[in-house]
């Protein structure tokens, strides 16, 4: 009995653990949401986040959980996981974006939790134990998502652009004022649907390995839906400040036309993600689709420096989580 009662709150402090890194995903990627209608001026930061974080919430209403599926059960072999995989798996994710955050860098929260995965299973079992198909499709959509996103901003301004040709600036900004509510909501609607099934998949993940949920279960139980959905607004309520500026006017000053269109072009991205079951990086898409409405207008528009270092971020993003996370996997395994 003593026994039992030990293994369940392991797994309730590793649930609370994964519901941080939850709250943290949307506390580090509200600037994603956000960033663009508040340096456009068309919200402030504090209506923003309000309604950033509603529609990350009815998100839940939505989208099948197919990107949950591909993060319970298409990244590690089945019998792989256990209680100090999914330990190290959040520490290298938490750690990642605890150091992004702290220096202001865009990074990716969703491919640090696939790269703690992958570096807790490694240091168990090798890399026998992982599941290629699904791996592969993750690291893949590292260059897809921030490409689809350039395209299909790209092809919004330049159609934005032909439509409005005759008509006057200052008229132009006011539709796109009343626009970019419309695209902003979008986009928070996947930055929610995509992000919270990350760490509804991590839950599931760790409730099969320890017999809390069957295999044959076609989702995970109700309460890890709901309060997944519940932390990551919670988290982008509370914002992430320091990444806003850089999202929002250091790679590429926007008026409301331009924040339109990548914020719709952003939302395309992660719809599509979304309903593939692929898990991706919000902060890739919009960051794609931020340059590819900047260097719409004009190649020296976009800030390249800036956006040279978001990208090494992306590229360091799971092999560091991975280390931290196979560091934590054996300390674990030491200490308990």
């Amino acid at each position: 009995m003593a026994t039992m009662q030990v293994a369940l709150w392991v797994i309730i402090f590793l649930v609370a653990l994964a519901l941080v890194f939850d709250f943290m995903n949307g506390f580090h990627d509200a600037a994603n949401s956000i960033a663009t209608v508040v340096s456009t001026g068309v919200l402030r930061p504090g209506q923003a986040v309000v309604f950033a974080a509603f529609f990350n919430f009815i998100a839940i209403f939505i989208f099948h959980l197919s990107v949950a599926a591909t993060v319970g059960k298409g990244i590690a072999a089945p019998g792989v996981v256990d209680v100090y995989v999914v330990f190290g798996a959040l520490c290298g994710a938490i750690t990642w974006n605890i150091v992004t955050w702290y220096y202001g860098i865009p990074s990716s929260s969703s491919h640090a939790l696939i790269g703690g995965i992958v570096g807790a299973v490694l240091a168990k079992a090798g890399a026998g134990a992982l599941v290629t198909s699904g791996i592969v499709r993750t690291v893949a959509f590292i260059f897809v998502s921030p490409l689809l996103g350039f395209v299909l901003g790209s092809l919004m301004m330049v159609l934005v652009a032909w439509i409005c040709r005759r008509t006057a600036p200052a008229r132009v900004d006011r539709w796109f004022r009343r626009l970019q509510l419309v695209s902003a909501g979008a986009y928070s609607l996947g930055h929610g649907g995509n992000d919270a099934q990350k760490t509804i998949g991590i839950i599931w993940m760790l409730l099969l390995a320890t017999g809390y949920a069957s295999a044959a279960d076609a989702m995970p139980p109700t309460w890890t839906i709901v309060a997944c959905y519940a932390a990551i607004g919670i988290g982008t309520m509370l914002g992430g400040w320091r990444i806003v500026k850089t999202m929002g006017q250091r790679i590429t000053k926007l008026k409301p036309v331009g924040g339109f269109c990548a914020e719709t072009g952003g939302a395309l991205t992660l719809f599509i993600a979304t309903g593939l079951g692929i898990p991706v990086s919000t902060t890739h898409t919009i960051t794609g689709a931020i340059v590819g409405v900047g260097s719409v207008q004009r190649a020296s528009a976009v800030r390249w420096g800036v956006a040279g270092n978001i990208v090494w971020a992306w590229v360091l993003t799971i092999p560091a989580s991975g280390l931290v996370a196979a560091l934590a996997y054996g300390v674990s395994r030491l200490l308990f």
